[in-house]
C-alpha cells in the first residue's frame, strides 16, 4: 500500500496527442514533429542531451493546461497549430492512453502521463510552426500493415520466425498456447489459410511489443532495469535484427497510438465516408480507389470497386474531365452529401485479404 501511495503522490499529467493523416499520391502519411519546449517534451525534443530512451520523433502533442484551454480539443488545436502550422478541420477523439510507465520518466519519479489521442484527416499542405514537423509514410512505422503488393515478405522472413522463437521460449505449455493463439489472431493461421483481419492493427503491434520485436520494447526493458538498479537484459542478435526490420520507432508509445488510429480508420471506411475528407472536392474514381487502398493496405479490383461506389450512390459526376497527362482523360466526381441523410451506413466495404496471399 505504501508503494501505491508513493506512486499516487507523484501526480498525473494530461497530454493531448494528434494523429494527423493525409494521402499524397498513393502514400498514406502521418504528421511527425521533432521539437517542442512544453513541460511534457523529452530532452531530445527540447534539443537537449537525450536520455537513453529518448527518440525525438513524435506525434504532435502537448499538455492540457486548464488555465489556458477551455476544452481538450481547443488545447489540442493550439498545440498542433503551434508545432505544425496546420489549422485542423474535423477531429475525433481516438482513445485515452494511460498505461503505467508509458513515459519512462515515471520510473524515476515523474508523473503518470495520461494522453488523450485524437484523429484528424486532412490533405497534405506545407508545414510551418516550431515543431520541425514532417509528413512521413505511415507504413514506415507499421510496415507489416501494407498488403497492397500482396502479403508483406517480412511477415514470413522476419515476423513468423521471431514469433515462433518467442512461443518456443514460453515458460510452460499454457503460456505457449496463449502465445500461439495471439499470433494466429493477429497475423492469421501459420499455414496461410483463413483471412488477415485488417482491423487488428493494435493487436499486431502489441503482440510484437510483447515478444520484444520492436525497438520500443527493447528500449523500455532496458530503462526499467536501469531504474531498478539492474543491468539491461540480454537481447539476442536475431531479436535486435528483427526489431531493426520492423519499422521506425517513435517517442514513448506513439507507435501504439498510431496502430490504434489505423485500426479505427480502416474500420470506419466500411460505414462512414471518411475517405472523402482526404480528397479535393473533385476527383477521379481512380484517385478515390488509390486513397482507399492506401488506408486499407490492400489492392482493390477496379471494376468491383467502381460498382460498389456507384451502387452506393456515394458520388455524382461533375460533368468535367481531368486530363492528367497520364493515360486517357478521366471523368471527375464529387461526394454526394445527400447520401448521409438517405442511409445509415455510408461507406465502402472492404474485402478480407487471404492470410497467405
Amino acid at each position: 500500500m505504501a508503494q501505491d501511495g508513493e506512486h499516487n503522490a507523484r501526480g498525473i499529467s494530461i497530454g493531448l496527442t494528434a494523429v494527423i493523416v493525409a494521402v499524397t499520391e498513393e502514400d498514406p502519411r502521418v504528421l511527425v514533429a521533432r521539437r517542442m519546449t512544453h513541460d511534457l517534451a523529452t530532452p531530445a525534443q527540447q534539443g537537449l542531451l537525450p536520455l537513453a530512451f529518448d527518440t525525438p520523433e513524435t506525434l504532435p502533442f502537448g499538455p492540457f493546461e486548464p488555465e489556458h484551454h477551455r476544452t481538450l480539443e481547443l488545447g489540442l488545436r493550439q498545440w498542433v497549430a503551434e508545432q505544425t502550422g496546420i489549422a485542423m478541420r474535423y477531429v475525433e477523439q481516438l482513445y485515452t492512453f494511460a498505461n503505467q510507465n508509458r513515459d519512462p520518466r515515471e520510473l524515476t519519479g515523474g508523473p503518470r502521463v495520461v494522453s488523450i489521442a485524437y484523429l484528424a484527416l486532412t490533405q497534405e499542405t506545407p508545414l510551418a510552426g516550431t515543431g520541425e514537423a514532417q509528413w512521413r509514410s505511415w507504413y514506415s512505422f507499421l510496415p507489416w500493415e501494407d498488403w497492397r503488393e500482396g502479403r508483406p515478405a517480412l511477415i514470413d522472413k522476419v515476423i513468423r520466425p521471431a514469433l515462433t522463437r518467442w512461443i518456443d521460449a514460453a515458460p510452460d505449455a499454457r503460456s505457449a498456447r496463449a502465445r500461439m493463439e495471439r499470433t494466429a489472431i493477429a497475423f492469421g493461421p501459420v499455414a496461410g489459410t483463413g483471412h488477415f483481419d485488417l482491423l487488428r492493427c493494435l493487436d499486431r503491434y502489441e503482440l510484437l511489443y510483447s515478444a520484444g520485436l520492436v525497438k520500443e520494447a527493447i528500449r523500455d526493458a532496458a530503462v526499467a532495469a536501469g531504474a531498478a538498479g539492474n543491468a539491461p537484459p540480454d537481447v539476442p542478435d536475431e531479436q535486435r535484427e528483427a526489431a531493426r526490420a520492423l519499422g521506425t520507432p517513435l517517442s514513448l508509445d506513439n507507435r501504439r497510438v498510431l496502430a490504434s488510429a489505423l485500426g479505427r480508420l480502416r474500420g470506419k471506411i466500411d460505414y462512414r465516408p471518411v475517405v472523402f475528407d482526404l480528397l479535393p472536392p473533385e476527383f477521379t474514381l481512380l484517385r478515390l480507389q488509390k486513397v482507399v487502398e492506401a488506408l486499407s493496405g490492400i489492392e482493390l479490383h477496379k471494376q468491383n470497386f467502381r460498382r460498389t461506389v456507384t451502387a452506393g450512390d456515394l458520388v455524382e459526376p461533375t460533368g468535367q474531365i481531368e486530363a492528367s497527362g497520364r493515360g486517357r482523360p478521366a471523368e471527375t466526381y464529387r461526394f454526394r452529401r445527400d447520401v448521409m441523410q438517405e442511409k445509415h451506413d455510408v461507406g465502402i466495404p472492404l474485402p478480407l485479404p487471404k492470410a497467405g496471399s
